[in-house]
């Protein structure tokens, strides 16, 4: 990432930060007469919590566009700038994500942004954390859970699969979605999370 100017690396964070920070999920439910997201369930702006509206295509919807950006800021960046530029495209779209300015940074949680940016910056990278969250959606039904694993197994499939050059964007990425889950992570340890596809 810092063999690219610094000047090249900001332009490409506040490019990135843009299209993250665009709230796909509220955009989406309040088109479709749904209600305002941060009012439902969890009150999380992400596809997750679109699915306990009860609405599966808002929820794929808002999935494809949370990982569009950030698969887009990658791409952008790849295509006009630098391999280094790219990873700080993903990474402030991600961030974007989390920290809305448009929503006073009370944003998501980064997983849809996060797999989508992982898929562009490396796809066998992207396809094994998507593996890994569908394995372990199969065993738990819990997308938080599957969420973690596949956020903390991301550093370890980019040195497995010789793309040693990402572990540290993914690190980055992973322990973010790591703070972002706290409340997660207690339910969980309680017994007490949602399953998949349950209505707020």
């Amino acid at each position: 990432m810092f063999e690219t100017a610094l000047p090249v690396l900001a332009l490409w964070a506040v490019i990135g930060y843009l299209l993250g920070s665009v709230p796909f999920g509220i955009v989406i439910t309040r088109a479709l007469g749904l209600g305002d997201l941060r009012q439902i369930g969890s009150g999380n702006i992400g596809a997750t919590n679109v699915l306990r509206t009860g609405n599966k295509p808002a929820a794929a919807a808002t999935l494809f566009l949370d990982s569009f950006k950030g698969g887009i800021a990658v791409l952008l960046a790849l295509w006009l700038a630098s391999p280094g530029a790219a990873q700080m495209a993903g990474l402030a779209a991600f961030v974007g994500h989390c920290f809305p300015v448009w929503l006073r940074f009370q944003g998501g949680k980064g997983v849809a942004t996060f797999l989508g940016t992982v898929l562009a910056l490396a796809w066998p990278v992207g396809i094994a954390c998507c593996l890994s969250w569908l394995a372990t959606a199969a065993i738990t039904r819990i997308s938080s859970a599957s969420a973690l694993v596949a956020a903390v197994l991301s550093p370890i499939w980019a040195l497995v699969l010789g793309r040693g050059e990402l572990w540290l964007v993914c690190a980055l990425m992973a322990l973010l979605i790591l703070w972002r889950h706290s409340a997660n992570i207690q339910r969980i340890l309680k017994g007490e999370e949602p399953k998949i596809g349950k209505k707020g």
